[in-house]
């Protein structure tokens, strides 16, 4: 009885699968997460690299209802989650200098901008140094806007649908940090 109980538990281990669905760069993800209640499924993950000489800071992970690989689809009203698992140690600073980039980057105009401007500057209120094996989580709620997490540390939400859309624009949009990222957060490879 033992024996055929043991086999049981070890067959439905076995066929549900390991608790964490994919790897990028050693760094596992489950392929769902529960969000106030709701499933998201894996999306894709992708590494953010910087300088000329490619240097990996993070890999990010993108958590959404149904997984797609239209980027349109994805910046939606939608709920979604965005994982940032860093490799490498970031300053405070550097933090708040890419957020600005990037949104920046997505604004596509002096007046876009100023619209954010505010709320950009209260994520950057939050950013401290971040040390390599930390995580950043960020959970868009349609109606609501951004919730921000600092390595299990409620940040605070950052209010707005427009202020989520442009905030996940920064790796889904036209000019993502690199394009292997985004290719990878629309289930790619993750390279």
């Amino acid at each position: 009885m033992k024996h055929a109980l043991w086999s049981t538990g070890l067959a439905t281990l076995l066929a549900t699968g390991p608790l964490y669905g994919r790897d990028c760069r050693g760094i596992a993800f489950p392929e769902h997460v529960s969000v106030h209640g709701t499933n998201l499924a894996l999306n894709g993950l992708g590494v953010r690299k910087a300088t000329l000489f490619k240097v990996n800071v993070y890999v990010a992970a993108l958590y959404v209802p149904s997984p797609t690989h239209d980027p349109q689809a994805l910046l939606s009203s939608g709920p979604s989650e965005l994982t940032l698992q860093f490799v490498r140690s970031v300053s405070g600073k550097q933090m708040r200098e890419a957020w600005t980039e990037g949104f920046e980057k997505t604004a596509k105009d002096h007046a876009a901008f100023s619209a954010l401007e505010q709320r950009v500057e209260t994520l950057n209120g939050w950013m401290t140094d971040i040390e390599s094996g930390q995580r950043m989580t960020f959970v868009r709620t349609p109606g609501t806007g951004i919730s921000v997490e600092v390595n299990g540390t409620p940040k605070g939400t950052i209010p707005g649908d427009d202020f989520a859309r442009a905030f996940l624009s920064i790796w889904l949009g036209d000019a993502p940090p690199n394009p292997e990222l985004k290719d990878g957060l629309l289930g790619g490879n993750c390279d």
